[in-house]
């Protein structure tokens, strides 16, 4: 399934990694008469947030049913079967988006967070920056989503699992985020981890759920997918500066990941630079 509804404000598709801030957003978005809402047997890859400033909407799990209303911001995670019931014509905001750490499995779903005033002056800023469907400031949404997003998810009503990588894997992690633009290898990882080649690439898949360099690719298609949205540096420029030998090479990885082209997802999501692939 797709993180983008086709009506709000797209950011990166699902298969881009988070930045070291843990999260990454797809899609937000605001509706001022959404009446009409209905999605049966919703199961997405993807976290969502829905909040509405009046009732007449509603979320349905197998075991409960929840108004989606001004007193309460609904948090629903990644792999969570719903349906979502609504025909009245009421304000309704959205966002889809990936967090890189995990629930603890006695956290209770959906997340219901009563919001602080601080966030619903965010979610007012929101409002303001539409100006039509999927459409408005770009800027402003993608910050103040964001800065929305970085907020409830440290609110203490949300339990989250404390196990970190193993300081070796750790060292590896950091090396892989901060030196990507580099030809790392997979040998010069591992012994940066201090393991040998096998054990490291066999810890890191069982940890991270991919092979090293699947990683790094991943490490490598966020930052150029930053570059594209957010700067005028052609194809070439990105993927010299994200580690990538030459454009085709980056081109095939890059629409491996995202499934879009650079050229295409630069047309989509926002930048205006030359240089399409």
């Amino acid at each position: 399934m797709q993180p983008f509804s086709g009506v709000g404000m797209e950011f990166f598709p699902l298969g881009v990694l988070p930045d070291q801030s843990g999260v990454v957003l797809h899609e937000a978005g605001y509706l001022a008469r959404n009446d009409w809402w209905n999605f049966p047997n919703t199961l997405s890859p993807f976290w969502r947030l829905y909040y509405n400033s009046r009732p007449g909407h509603k979320v349905i799990f197998h075991d409960a049913e929840y108004d989606l209303e001004s007193g309460h911001i609904m948090l629903i995670p990644d792999h969570q079967l719903f349906n979502a019931v609504g025909k009245s014509p009421v304000p309704h905001w959205w966002m889809t988006f990936q967090v890189a750490r995990r629930l603890h499995p006695m956290q209770r779903i959906p997340i219901r967070l009563r919001p602080r005033p601080v966030e619903r002056r965010l979610l007012r800023q929101l409002r303001g920056y539409f100006t039509g469907v999927g459409r408005g400031n770009r800027e402003g949404v993608l910050h103040t989503s964001l800065a929305l997003l970085h907020l409830l998810l440290v609110r203490p009503e949300i339990q989250w699992q404390t196990n970190r990588p193993p300081d070796s894997l750790h060292r590896a992690l950091q090396r892989i985020q901060s030196e990507y633009a580099q030809a790392l290898s997979v040998p010069e990882l591992a012994r940066t981890a201090g393991l040998s080649v096998r054990g490291f690439a066999k810890t890191f898949k069982q940890l991270e759920g991919v092979t090293p360099g699947r990683f790094l690719s991943q490490v490598r298609v966020r930052e150029s997918a930053c570059l594209l949205v957010n700067t005028r540096l052609s194809v070439e420029q990105i993927a010299a500066q994200t580690g990538f030998p030459n454009r085709h090479y980056f081109s095939r990885v890059f629409k491996r990941v995202t499934r879009e082209s650079p050229g295409l997802f630069r047309a989509k999501h926002g930048g205006d630079a030359p240089g399409g692939a």
